[in-house]
């Protein structure tokens, strides 16, 4: 795969294509995915980032996050990284779009316009190593309070989505028990 990344316009317009590491670097908006998997017992998968990561390394984050590659389809990069990073096929929908800008470390910014889906799956993962360290499924009333308590340990993305899929949940727009 290419290790370009889509740019876009506030309004998720393409507007050309960057290598991965200089949008980071100049912090150019770009597209990307969040993927959130959870079991039938209303557990989210979350995963920590490999130690080696180009930036955030270590830290939890969600199942699963990416970049769809020029002239990928988001929803299929999404289910073809799901499947690449964390082992898992399983069917997965489109909850809403956000956009954030954050400093991640090294000179790093992420800014991305961030399209997020969610699904349900029981099945354990089988993470790539260069990929994830460590995973753990868990309610999000724990991961809140987790992140209340040590922020740090936690990806720029993940703390600034979460209160926006809680709100997903609560409207029912994922079948989360």
């Amino acid at each position: 795969m290419t290790n370009e990344v889509i740019l876009v316009n506030e309004e998720d317009e393409v507007i050309g294509t960057m290598e991965k590491l200089r949008a980071h670097q100049e912090g150019v908006l770009h597209r990307a995915f969040s993927v959130f998997i959870f079991n039938s017992e209303g557990k989210m998968l979350i995963h920590r980032r490999a130690l080696d990561k180009y930036h955030s390394g270590g830290l939890w984050t969600n199942t699963c996050c990416s970049h769809p590659a020029p002239g990928e389809d988001t929803l299929t990069s999404a289910l073809r990284r799901l499947q690449e990073e964390m082992g898992l096929a399983c069917s997965i929908k489109k909850l809403f779009d956000f956009t954030y800008r954050a400093e991640v470390g090294h000179g790093l910014t992420e800014y991305e316009f961030d399209h997020v889906f969610a699904g349900v799956c029981n099945d354990a993962p089988k993470p790539d190593p260069t990929e994830v360290c460590d995973w753990k499924w868990v309610h999000l009333e724990a991961v809140k309070a987790e992140i209340q308590l040590h922020p740090e340990h936690f990806t720029a993305w993940f703390k600034i989505v979460i209160p926006m899929l809680e709100k997903s949940i609560y409207e029912k727009q994922i079948p989360v028990s």
